[in-house]
């Protein structure tokens, strides 16, 4: 199984916009990193994202040039102050590749307690809009496959001309 943990993208500052919409850069940024990926030919199953308009948005985007098999949900457990045990606990049943959509510090706690037993150890620094690869084993074992930034694809063949059209 391979799990796909994206930080959403940059958002408006509460004092702009309370609902916190994705910013322009959000959405140039995020649609670069989903043109990419979806050059990877994934066999994306599903993307799970938190309840907040900034990670539903980035979700969007992410659907919208992934195409996963199983659509887009709005999920619980995603949100930044949660428990990093709920989704750990989650993922014993899943075996489908999929995507979680949410924010940080829960994606970072996750991604270390998966990783190393710990959510305290802060293993991987996230990136907004970034896409960070874990695969799980027989056994139960993750291991960091790759991590993708909107910096990363800077340059990659058509997303910065397609991008600076948005």
């Amino acid at each position: 199984m391979f799990l796909y943990l994206v930080q959403h993208s940059e958002a408006k500052k509460e004092g702009e916009d309370p609902s916190r919409p994705l910013s322009e850069r959000g959405i140039q940024d995020i649609t670069k990193v989903a043109l990419y990926v979806s050059q990877l030919n994934i066999p994306i199953i599903k993307i799970f994202h938190s309840t907040k308009l900034r990670a539903r948005q980035t979700g969007e985007i992410l659907f919208e040039h992934l195409r996963p098999l199983k659509g887009i949900s709005e999920t619980d457990g995603l949100a930044p102050l949660d428990a990093a045990n709920i989704w750990a606990e989650r993922l014993k049943d899943i075996n489908d590749d999929i995507f979680l959509v949410g924010h940080m510090p829960h994606l970072g706690r996750l991604a270390s307690l998966l990783l190393s037993g710990n959510a305290d150890k802060n293993i991987i620094s996230f990136k907004m809009a970034g896409v960070v690869c874990l695969k799980r084993e027989d056994g139960g074992v993750w291991s960091l496959q790759w991590m993708l930034t909107p910096e990363t694809v800077v340059g990659a063949k058509g997303m910065d001309s397609y991008c600076d059209g948005l």
